[in-house]
Formats: structure tokens, C-alpha cells, sequence
């Protein structure tokens, strides 16, 4: 019960709703109770007429009329608090589901890329969907009938032994054989329920990778064999929810043997006590019965309620692993910072965590506000790295990355990102219109900036053609657009927030040469007065950068403009003779 203890904070913050339902059902089980009694009194009616104690059959039908009217008002206003208590308690549930669903969401927010990396996004999806519904069980069902159970146990065992408490006693010899089955089945049910999440969120994750890349799997004609690792890992899936509810198909049948015992232990005992007149009249065996028949219910229910814990439990424990982790890049700095666009990198050194690959190796070099700077170099040499460094998505291992001569981690984290418009190297378009994709960049913007955006980034004559213009819906991940066009919107999204640097890794590889030359010109108009980042393969989109910086393995190996590293001997050139040779082939 352990992983439960983080729910306390919940209990507090909806205290008076928890206290307003227990206070209900207390009133909605005092009611009900009356019932048995009411009953218990017409019994003795009838019984006291047919010994002559009462003669005048007007008497008795008035009596027996009254009691039916006063059992049908009980059995209303218990009607009545029961759905009182329900309103307050599952509400009370649902309310705590959506704190915790949204505790959960900042917290996937607030945690660092390297934990995405490490974890997959069906069970991420998993944590926050099912996992959160088994907790909410727990709130809800759980507590009312447990409130439910234990009111009514109290209350019907107070005048239960009031009545005749030998009688109660023999009545109640089952229920330690029952504390006791559901004490053995509960380590079962805990440990089955464990297994049983985590092949839900294999499940979920296997599924969500297989749609997200089902052109691959069209593609090389694979689908027999997802089906058949689909197949396979359902039928393991099956067989652990199969163990986990025969665990649980356990509880019932032995909870209504338990009852019926007890039934059967009234009738008999109770009947040989009014044979041997111990008990006056017969209507107070029929109340015995009516309670022990009403504890069925919740008695019966204690197994699945302990189940609802159980899983409860071992869903919160997946959670509370999320939730305990500590985000690596935090927000030190809470006062508001204006951002201007001087950026320097001072002995930067960078290793990532889940590879151990050293990305950069004491890179330094600066470029000054409304600069352009172009970064060139092999696959892997660490052009990436930098980029995420300037964003700070990762913090750096040794030596510094400025920010108007001040270290990224003094300014605040959400000012600095927020005056980065960042293209990255795959353009993540969401499953939203084009318009909306495009306003992710400004909430607030209106549709004359969103087009005037979409032209700079020379993707407005293709929208134009498409028959809903701006308010085509470009499915999920932008599926149905081509690469270059979505890599043009992003472009957009990051020109219309207007901020102070611009960064685009590598986000012209999907463009002809052409197509770029004009994205090129007219992003420099856009950018005048913004500090711009460029990483490219290409010459083309490099050459008319301030300075350029070539690296490799980490290490910068060349710097300089492009008029320069044209005439130096090195990857540079080589890549300019290269594409130059590339460009006169195709004329």
C-alpha cells in the first residue's frame, strides 16, 4: 500500500466532498436498516393475530398498511441518499482523475529528452490512460463501497446483537475464513496485475509504433509477419488476464457460499431457539435474515474492492516512476529574462547519457546579434548537438554556452525558448490543419500573418491548390504531405513567432536546390536583426552566412566565411567542388 501513500494529498484536497459522502451513506444505511424492522413488526402483527392476542382483523390490516407505507418511504429516501452518495463520491473520483492525468502530463513535460529516449510512447500513453483508470477505481468504487460496506456492518451487527448476540455470533462464524481468503488471494492478485499492466503497455506500445510506421511496413511487404508478432503477443497478453481473472473468479462464489452458510446457520439455530422459546416470535429470525442477506452485497463486493486495490496499487507504482523522476533542465532563474541574440561557446565539451557518445569536444566559437552563422559537417560530427545546446534541450558536460555573455542555465529557460524559432532536422507536424500548425508558432496570430509566414517560407502557392486551402487537415505526423512541404510549414511556424534566433538543423534537405535558393532569400529578409543558426550539408544554404564552422567528430576543424573555406583545402571544398560538379551534371 506503499505506492498509494502519494494519493494522501487527493484525500486532503477533496476532504470535505469525502466526508459530505460518508456522512450519506450513513444516513442512506440507517434508512435501509429500517426496513428489516418494519418487517419484523408485521410478522409480529400477524403472528400476534393468529395466537388471538389480536382479534380485530381492521387492526391488523391497518398496522400491516401503515408498515408497508412507512417500508416504501425507507426504502425511497435510502434510494434517494445512494444516489446522493454515488453523485458525491464517483464525482470526487473523476475530479482527482483529472488531477492526476494533468500532474502527470506537466510532469512528461517538464522531463528532459534523454528519459524519451529511454522510454517508449505506448507506455507512456499507457501510464497516463490505464493506469490512471485503475487508480481512479480506487477513489471511487473502492472507497464507496467500503464506506458502504462498513456503515452498513455496523449498523446492521449493533442491532443484530440486540436482538439475540448468541444468534450473531454462530451468524458470523464464516467471515474470518472469508478475511483470510481474501488475505492469500490478494498476493496473487498483486502480483498477476503487475505482469497484466505490463503487457498493456507492450501492447499499446507495439501497436502505436506499427501505425506510426505503416508506410514502412506496406513498403517491404512485411504484414504477415507484424500480424503474426501481434498474434503472438496478444495470445501471451490473453493467457496473463486469463490467470489474473481466475485468481479474482475466485471471490464470489466463495463469498456467497460464505453467506449462504450463514443463512442456513439463522434459519436453524434461530429456529431452535424459538422452539425452545429463547426467541418470542418468529419475525425476529426474519429480521436476521433480511440483514444477513443485506450484507451479501458488500460482503461479497470486499473481494473486488481488495482487487480494485491491488491493481490500484501496482498502477500507481508505475506511475510514481515517472513522477519520482527528476527533470535534468530546469528553470533556475524566475525572474523574466529579454533575450537579444549574442551566442558564444566556450570549451564545450558533450556526451550523451544512453549512448555514452562524445558529441563535442571543447568547441568554442561566437557569433554576434543578427549574425548569420552556417554549420557544416559529416552525419554524426555533432551539428545536432549544438543546436540543442543553444535550445537547451541538454545541458552541457564541460564549458559554457552563452546567451548574451551570460550562461544558458541563469536565464529563464521558458524566455530563452520562447525567443528561439527552431526548425528541427524532422519536421513534426501535428495532426491539425495547416493554419493551426502553422499558428503553433503564435497563438494569437491572425490569418494575414499566418499567409504572410507561409510565403516567406514559399509554401503558400502549394496550399493554395489544395480544394480547403489552410484548413486542410494534414493527417497525422503531416502524412499527407510531402517531406519538402512539411519541412516548408515548420518553417513558417518557426518565422511567425518573430523571435530573436533563428535555428534551422538541417531543414532544407527535403527542397530542391531551386526551391532553396528562394526559401534562403527570402528567410534572410525575414530574419534582418535576428541572430541566425544554419546547419546544412549543402554549400548553397551556407554560403552567405557570416561565418561558417566546419565540424568533425566533434571537434570544429575548420572556420571561416564562404569565400575563405573555398580556397583552403578540406571538407569544405571538397563538398562545394562536389556539389558544384552535381549542379553542372543536371544542366
Amino acid at each position: 500500500m506503499r505506492a498509494l501513500q502519494y494519493l494522501n494529498k487527493f484525500f486532503y484536497k477533496y476532504r470535505y466532498r469525502l466526508i459530505l459522502g460518508l456522512t450519506i451513506t450513513v444516513f442512506s444505511k440507517i434508512f435501509a436498516l429500517q426496513v428489516p424492522q418494519l418487517i419484523r413488526e408485521s410478522l409480529i402483527v400477524v403472528e400476534d393475530y393468529q395466537k388471538n392476542i389480536i382479534t380485530n382483523i381492521s387492526e391488523v390490516k391497518h398496522q400491516l398498511l401503515i408498515n408497508i407505507l412507512f417500508i416504501i418511504g425507507a426504502a425511497v429516501i435510502s434510494g434517494f441518499f445512494t444516489f446522493m452518495m454515488r453523485q458525491t463520491l464517483i464525482v470526487m473520483s473523476r475530479l482527482i482523475e483529472f488531477d492526476l492525468k494533468n500532474e502527470i502530463y506537466q510532469q512528461y513535460q517538464k522531463l528532459s529528452l534523454s528519459f524519451y529516449k529511454q522510454n517508449r510512447t505506448g507506455d507512456l500513453m499507457n501510464r497516463i490512460s490505464e493506469d490512471v483508470g485503475k487508480v481512479r477505481m480506487y477513489f471511487g468504487p473502492a472507497i464507496m463501497y467500503t464506506m458502504n460496506m462498513l456503515v452498513l456492518f455496523v449498523v446492521a451487527l449493533t442491532k443484530m446483537i440486540h436482538i439475540d448476540a448468541k444468534l450473531t455470533l454462530y451468524t458470523l462464524l464464516p467471515f474470518p475464513i472469508l478475511s483470510l481468503s481474501i488475505y492469500l488471494l490478494s498476493k496473487t492478485i498483486n502480483i498477476r496485475s503487475n505482469i497484466v499492466q505490463q503487457y498493456l503497455s507492450k501492447l499499446t506500445t507495439f501497436s502505436q509504433e506499427i501505425f506510426s510506421g505503416i508506410y514502412v511496413i506496406k513498403a517491404y511487404g512485411i504484414e504477415a509477419q507484424t500480424s503474426k508478432d501481434f498474434n503472438e503477443l496478444t495470445t501471451v497478453s490473453k493467457e496473463k488476464n486469463i490467470d489474473l481473472y481466475k485468481a479474482q473468479a475466485l471471490f464470489f462464489p466463495l463469498m456467497i457460499l460464505l453467506i449462504g452458510i450463514s443463512n442456513i446457520l439463522v434459519i436453524y439455530i434461530g429456529g431452535m431457539q424459538y422452539i425452545n422459546g429463547e426467541i418470542s416470535n418468529i419475525g425476529y429470525i426474519a429480521e436476521f435474515i433480511i440483514y444477513i442477506n443485506m450484507l451479501t452485497w458488500p460482503v461479497a463486493v470486499v473481494g473486488w474492492v481488495t482487487s480494485i486495490v491491488q491493481q490500484a496499487e501496482v498502477s500507481q507504482r508505475r506511475i510514481n516512476e515517472f513522477l519520482e523522476v527528476k527533470p535534468k533542465i530546469t528553470n533556475k532563474q524566475p525572474e523574466h529574462t529579454e533575450i537579444k541574440g549574442d551566442i558564444e561557446f566556450k570549451e564545450v565539451s558533450f556526451t550523451y547519457d544512453d549512448t555514452e557518445i562524445t558529441a563535442l569536444k571543447n568547441v568554442n566559437f561566437s557569433i554576434e546579434q543578427g549574425k548569420t552563422l552556417a554549420i557544416m559537417g559529416k552525419t554524426g560530427s555533432g551539428k545536432s548537438t549544438i543546436v540543442n545546446l543553444i535550445t537547451r534541450l541538454y545541458d552541457t558536460d564541460k564549458g559554457k554556452v552563452l546567451i548574451d555573455h551570460k550562461p544558458v542555465e541563469e536565464l529563464n529557460l521558458y524566455d530563452l525558448r520562447s525567443s528561439i524559432g527552431f526548425v528541427p532536422q524532422d519536421a513534426f507536424l501535428f495532426s491539425e490543419t495547416i493554419k493551426n500548425n502553422i499558428r503553433f508558432g503564435k497563438e494569437e496570430a491572425t490569418d494575414e500573418e499566418i499567409e504572410e509566414a507561409a510565403k516567406e517560407a514559399y509554401i503558400d502557392h502549394n496550399i493554395q491548390a489544395f480544394k480547403n486551402k489552410y484548413d486542410t487537415l494534414v493527417g497525422e505526423r503531416g502524412v499527407t504531405l510531402s517531406g519538402g512541404q512539411k519541412q516548408r510549414i515548420s518553417i513558417a511556424r518557426a518565422l511567425i513567432s518573430d523571435p530573436k534566433i533563428l535555428v534551422f538543423d538541417d531543414c532544407l534537405s527535403a527542397v530542391d536546390t531551386e526551391t532553396e535558393e528562394i526559401i534562403l532569400k527570402n528567410i534572410k529578409n525575414a530574419a534582418l536583426g535576428k541572430t541566425t543558426v544554419i546547419v546544412s550539408h549543402r554549400t548553397s544554404s551556407a554560403k552567405n552566412a557570416d561565418k561558417i564552422i566546419v565540424l568533425d567528430q566533434g571537434r570544429i576543424v575548420q572556420k571561416g566565411t564562404h569565400a575563405s573555406l573555398i580556397q583552403q583545402k578540406g571538407y569544405y571544398q571538397d563538398i562545394y567542388n562536389q556539389q558544384l560538379e552535381e549542379k553542372t551534371d543536371r544542366k
